[in-house]
């Protein structure tokens, strides 16, 4: 098959069509009618070495916990698969020093590229350069502005995360009349803050005898989970339940709590922090869950760049190639099955 039609052509636009007509065009020519599950094995990506894959990871600035747990993840599982050379840049969080990043990876033309955007809209170009060049991308979580600009988006569900905590709490409180909750949000500015408040408030909707009584938005932070969480004490004498969108800025907010000593309300934290985890453990105070937002999608991200790579589908699935899209689902972690993601929590 020449290079053109399987590269570039299929990549190019054929990221919406998909490439598993071509998958089957190559593998199944020679096939036999009886022996089918042998050829869907072979197109199947597994852990034994196949085609050399080298991957350009193009990750953000580890200025927080989760995003160092990103960079970690994807480095880790890279290590996994002999198969697999992984080209790391030095993470950034400014767009025009990553989109110079990126453009190294594409003129050492590496296989396949995961990329991080620090901002996806900004980056949106940079990954269209690498589409067109035959170069399949795996945009991870922040999304790129234009399909055309990856082969595959996996990332976390803001939605699902505050959907799911707003259930917890609300199946926590049911039988409690006039429940009233707060919220301890992220940065306001961000599409992402807006879709797990939007979630929250929708799954709220279900529980007549609760009212959202406070809103207020920290940064992500220690610092500022500890300040905005303190002013929410001070203005809210009496309530329920506490949502706090990110872990580590609730090690700031727990702070907050144990220095008021308060301990008459439920906290549902988010993201999947091993402190977080730990707390919940113990289950000595008011941390009592966390709904995640698994930085493991960075490790996802590599096994489904592996696989592109080597022109294989994901195993579990019958299709000859990856997703165009995977979603992870927001669990929430309790005392009941914290011991099963201890081992994913992240500093």
């Amino acid at each position: 098959m020449p290079e053109f039609t399987s590269r570039r052509g299929l990549l190019f636009g054929a990221a919406a069509v998909s490439a598993g007509a071509v998958l089957t065009g190559c593998t199944s020519n020679e096939s036999k009618d009886d022996d089918s599950s042998e050829d869907n094995k072979q197109a199947v990506a597994d852990d034994k070495p196949g085609k050399e894959v080298t991957i350009g990871f193009a990750g953000p600035q580890a200025d927080h916990g989760w995003l160092n747990a990103i960079n970690d993840n994807a480095k880790e599982r890279a290590k996994k698969y002999k198969d697999v050379t992984l080209e790391a840049t030095e993470g950034s969080n400014d767009t025009a020093a990553q989109i110079g990043q990126v453009e190294t990876l594409i003129n050492k033309k590496v296989d396949v590229l995961v990329i991080l955007p620090a901002d996806g809209k900004a980056l949106t170009q940079v990954g269209l350069k690498a589409m067109k060049a035959g170069i399949p991308v795996v945009n991870l979580d922040r999304i790129f502005a234009s399909a055309q600009a990856y082969r595959c988006w996996i990332g976390g569900d803001n939605y699902g995360m505050g959907l799911n905590a707003g259930h917890y709490i609300g199946e926590k409180l049911k039988g409690k009349k006039n429940a009233k909750v707060i919220e301890l949000a992220g940065l306001d500015n961000l599409e992402l803050t807006k879709q797990r408040t939007k979630g929250f408030d929708d799954a709220l909707k279900n529980y007549s005898n609760i009212e959202k009584v406070a809103r207020q938005a920290a940064e992500f932070t220690v610092e500022s989970g500890q300040s905005k969480m303190s002013q929410l004490l001070q203005a809210q004498k009496n309530f329920d339940a506490l949502w706090n969108h990110d872990d580590d800025q609730g090690v700031g907010a727990l702070r907050a709590i144990k220095q008021a000593g308060r301990d008459d309300f439920l906290m549902v934290g988010g993201a999947g922090a091993l402190s977080a985890f730990e707390e919940i453990k113990q289950d000595r105070g008011v941390l009592k869950a966390t709904v995640l937002y698994p930085p493991t999608m960075a490790a996802s991200a590599i096994d489904l760049a592996r696989a592109l790579g080597q022109g294989k589908g994901i195993s579990g699935m019958s299709e000859f190639e990856i997703p165009s899209s995977v979603t992870l689902y927001s669990a929430v972690v309790d005392k009941d099955n914290v011991d099963q993601y201890m081992s994913t929590g992240f500093k």
